[in-house]
């Protein structure tokens, strides 16, 4: 079916086309200029007043007859188009409404964000690729617009408020992560979410430092502050520059990286010199002695080839 707008377009302009040319023509049979339009406004609208001119030839008669078809044809398609715009705008909204409802009844062992800002995109986009089952909340209907055309589920509406946080099935998930840039507000989201549901992974993201503890009180059962994440990272790119760039080859090392840090272990880097007995021979690396006096224990997995001279 042809698009409302595109309707609207061709009807407008064949009605423009109407109007000039039948002022051209009446023009044409001797009319001054306000006459022929003034004519040809009463004509396609049907106002009622009488004719300017008497209109007692037969051609004129049959140019005036095909004025009135050509006019009113184009105003009504026009105006059929406006009233396609906006009934294919509420049908569509209605489907919409009511596909999400479906999907978010059919939701279970699933995951609710709370937030699809910039932290909240990257989350989703990860759970999609793994195949993750989850709803988005926000209460910005341009942000819930974008996630839409994702092709995500989601629910407009505030996440500090109980009913929403029901109505996206928190009794049935088993994770919810609130990733907003207001931490009072993801304190609150926590408490309620903690309260709804006593058994239910709760990740909560900080800005501060000082609101993980909060967080912690509320019932987060983990606490992500990415400026400090960040922060520590780009420390490792320059205490620690081939480990990282080992880690970034794909995706994977990167997670394993993230699982390490869990566990309290790293990737440390040694350097091999040119003329060392270990170039080459993998079997001697286990007679390093990996063991430091530190707090963590170091997990050798990057080895930097170096000489003095380079």
């Amino acid at each position: 079916m042809q698009s409302s707008l595109k309707r609207i377009i061709i009807g407008a302009s064949f009605f423009l086309a109407t109007v000039v040319g039948a002022t051209i023509g009446y023009m044409a049979y001797g009319w001054s200029f306000l006459d022929a339009v003034y004519m040809v406004i009463i004509t396609i609208f049907g106002v009622g007043f009488g004719e300017v001119k008497p209109i007692n030839t037969p051609s004129l008669r049959a140019f005036t007859m095909l004025v009135i078809i050509c006019g009113t044809t184009s105003a009504v398609y026009v105006v059929g188009g406006f009233f396609q715009m906006l009934t294919e705008g509420e049908i569509n909204r209605a489907f919409s409404d009511r596909r999400m409802n479906k999907e978010m009844e059919s939701l279970e062992n699933h995951v609710i964000i709370c937030g699809f800002g910039r932290i909240g995109r990257i989350l989703t986009t990860k759970l999609a690729k793994t195949a993750q089952s989850f709803i988005i909340v926000d209460n910005n209907p341009d942000r819930i617009g974008l996630a839409q055309e994702k092709g995500y589920i989601t629910l407009n509406g505030n996440a500090t408020d109980e009913s929403i946080l029901q109505k996206a099935g928190i009794d049935k998930a088993r994770v919810l992560a609130t990733v907003l840039p207001d931490d009072a507000l993801n304190v609150f989201i926590t408490l309620t979410a903690r309260e709804l549901s006593p058994q239910l992974y709760i990740i909560a993201r900080g800005e501060y430092p000082s609101t993980e503890k909060k967080l912690k009180l509320a019932g987060a059962d983990q606490v992500v502050l990415p400026a400090t994440i960040g922060a520590e990272r780009m420390a490792h790119l320059i205490t620690h520059p081939a480990a990282i760039d080992f880690l970034q080859e794909d995706e994977g090392r990167r997670n394993l990286n993230e699982l390490l840090a869990d566990i309290d272990m790293q990737f440390e880097e040694y350097s091999i010199l040119r003329d060392s007995p270990f170039l080459g021979q993998p079997k001697y690396l286990s007679k390093i002695n990996y063991t430091h006096l530190t707090t963590s224990c170091l997990l050798p997995l990057a080895f930097c080839l170096s000489s003095l001279g380079n």
